[in-house]
Parts: structure tokens; sequence; C-alpha cells
């Protein structure tokens, strides 16, 4: 028997049973439209700030599943510009940042455009725009030669590697590569949701860049969902998800490996996946509706920018309890100014005191607008 898939006789030609998918594939892609639905149902600011965080949150998760932690700052500043979005405190990015967020909005925004070794030499190009990674000088822009020796496919810190398969040696890869995008352009049948999945799969299995592999397969799979909801708009982020279970990420593509060319089980667990991003993303939304009921309950109010600001920080789930000193902090401004605030906002019923007193004392939203998030 074959060590790995790719070397076995009948590779690329990957079967899986459809009628075990078929009961979970319905379900995930109903999610996907109501999802949708719900998201063309609020306006365009909340929608507008939902797809920036699910950009900001795929970009700085896809790198945390490879152990490098990007400053969600500069990500979410990055991705703003790019989108055209006008947003406080926008912070310049470095050349890495905006590399990494032109190829993931590239893959998106750009899902109906055609996938080919010039773009993909793009991305990778856009990857590593010192021509390193890390320390370390790589080949950019064009299929990895071995030099190094063979390419393994590692999880974990240095010095504690774990290998989980071998990819192709390299001079088979611009024939994988000319199959699988020949593959990935034409039309099979598959759905599309599907399609993702093995596109995510098969790319990896051919690991045809020196570094850069997980990220632009999750690029390719975020690719492939973005053209079976046909929208450039992205509201969930599997990559957030798979960091969740990165652990079982690698394990199902380790015995996908060095298993048969039946990938049901990595189809499973891929549509299973993506079921709980989605439903990570109902989550958001509801966090979102929630916010914008209470601002339009306020719309009348005036309220100064510090009450504003500090009233979203508890709105997105403030950590700890609001005490004055923390207000003062938050709002940099006087332990006086803040407890001003504060009176007021107690004075107008969108405050109210906690039940402990004396320098315990905290704060928290009315009742009234507690009830109405538990509807």
């Amino acid at each position: 028997m074959p060590l790995y898939i790719h070397e076995a006789p009948e590779w690329p030609h990957f079967r899986w049973r459809q009628e075990s998918l078929a009961t979970l594939l319905a379900s995930v892609r109903h999610q996907q439209g109501r999802l949708i639905g719900r998201m063309e149902a609020i306006g365009l600011a909340q929608r507008s700030g939902t797809v920036l965080h699910t950009l900001t949150q795929d970009v700085v998760q896809s790198s945390a599943i490879e152990g490098e932690q990007l400053d969600i700052a500069q990500v979410r500043s990055s991705v703003a510009r790019r989108l055209g979005l006008d947003i406080a405190g926008l912070l310049p990015a470095d050349s890495h940042v905006e590399g990494i967020v032109a190829m993931i909005l590239d893959a998106t925004t750009r899902f109906d455009a055609p996938l080919d070794e010039e773009r993909l030499f793009g991305w990778h190009s856009a990857l590593f725009p010192t021509g390193r990674s890390g320390l370390q000088r790589i080949i950019v822009g064009r299929w990895r030669d071995d030099h190094a020796g063979p390419m393994q496919v590692v999880s974990g810190p240095v010095g504690r590697e774990r290998v989980h398969f071998t990819g192709p040696a390299a001079e088979r890869v611009p024939d994988e590569m000319r199959k699988f995008l020949a593959w990935f352009t034409s039309d099979q049948g598959i759905d599309p949701v599907l399609k993702a999945g093995l596109a995510h799969l098969w790319f990896v299995t051919i690991h045809p860049f020196e570094d850069g592999n997980g990220r632009i397969a999750r690029a390719i799979a975020d690719l492939g969902l973005a053209r079976s909801e046909k929208s450039p708009q992205r509201f969930y982020s599997m990559s957030a998800q798979i960091n969740l279970e990165r652990t079982a990420y690698y394990d199902k593509l380790e015995r996908t490996q060095k298993g048969s060319l039946d990938v049901t089980a990595w189809l499973t667990w891929f549509l299973e996946c993506l079921g709980r991003a989605i439903a990570s993303a109902d989550t958001l939304l509801d966090a979102v509706l929630r916010k914008a009921r209470f601002w339009d309950s306020l719309s009348s109010e005036s309220l100064n920018p510090r009450q504003r600001a500090i009233l979203n920080r508890l709105l997105d789930g403030f950590d700890g309890k609001l005490t004055s000193s923390k207000w003062a902090k938050l709002a940099k401004c006087s332990p006086d100014t803040a407890l001003r605030d504060i009176t007021d906002l107690i004075d107008r019923d969108i405050l109210v005191r906690n039940a402990a007193s004396g320098r315990s004392t905290s704060y928290s939203l009315a009742h009234r607008f507690v009830l109405e998030n538990q509807h």
C-alpha cells in the first residue's frame, strides 16, 4: 500500500460516498442561505462592519494556524482601507500584513476570476514581499525546488515540530498543479461547497510552494465558498473555526494523506467545521443586531464621545466589571469626569449601579436593555 495518497496509482482521482454527505451538505447549504438572508436584511453600516470583522478574523486566524501572530489593528486598518470603509483610528500596516490582506481579498472579492498559475504566484509573492520567511530566504512566486530536502508538512513550535506527511517531489509539482488548476477551472457537476473542501485538500497535498501553502489552501477554499454563495461578501470565517479546531484539522489531514483516495471522512469534517463557522457568524450577527437596536433606542439621546465609546465597549462584551476608575482609564479622562459621565447615564436609565457599594461600586447596562437582549 502506498505511504501517501499522492503515491497511489489512481491519484488524483478522489472519490467519496455522496449518500453519506447528502444530509450534512443540505444542512450547511441551508445555513449559508439563512445567514446571507439575515445579512441582506440589516443596514449597510452593520453589514459592512460584519464583513470587516469577518475578513480581519480570516487574515489573523489563518496566520495563527501557522503559528504567526499578526497585529489585529494593522489587519483591520488594511482591510478597511481596501474595502473603502471609513472607520476611526486607521493605522499604517507593514508590507507583510498588506500582502496577506491583499491575497485574502483577491480570493474573496474576485471569486469569479479564473484561478491560474499567475494568480497563485501573485498571492505567494504578496505573502512574502521581502523574499523571506522569517529570517530564511525562500523561493517566491514560483514552485518549490526541494533544494533543502523533501517538502514536509509540519505543525507545532520550532524544535518540537510534528511531521504530518511529505509532499510530492518537486519535479512532479508543475504537472500536478496543471492538473489541479484544470480541475478547479472546469465544471464536473460537483457541489461548489464540496469542491471547496476537495480543493483545500488537493492543494495541501501537492504543497507546491516552499512556504505559505496552508494559507493559500485556505484562501482557495474561501474562493470556492464565495463561488458557492455567488457573493464577494464574507460573513463567516472558516480559518477562525479551523484555528479553534487545529488539532483535529492536522489530525484529519494526516489521516487522509495516509489513507485511500476515498475522502468521505475529510469532506465530512470540512462540512461539519463549515457548519460551526456559520453558526459562530449567526452569534456575531445576533450581537450586531442587538447593538443596532440599542443605538436605535437612544437615537434621540445626546451623548458625548466618551459615553458612546464606553457603551460600545459594554455592548461588545466588557471584560470584568465597569468601575469609574476603568471608565477614566479607557476614556482617558479624570475620575471626576468619568463619574459625571456615569451619573448622567444612570439618570437617563441607560446605566444602573450594581449592588456592591464603596470601592467595589460598578455599573451595568440598564435592565431594559438586558431584557431586550434575551428575546
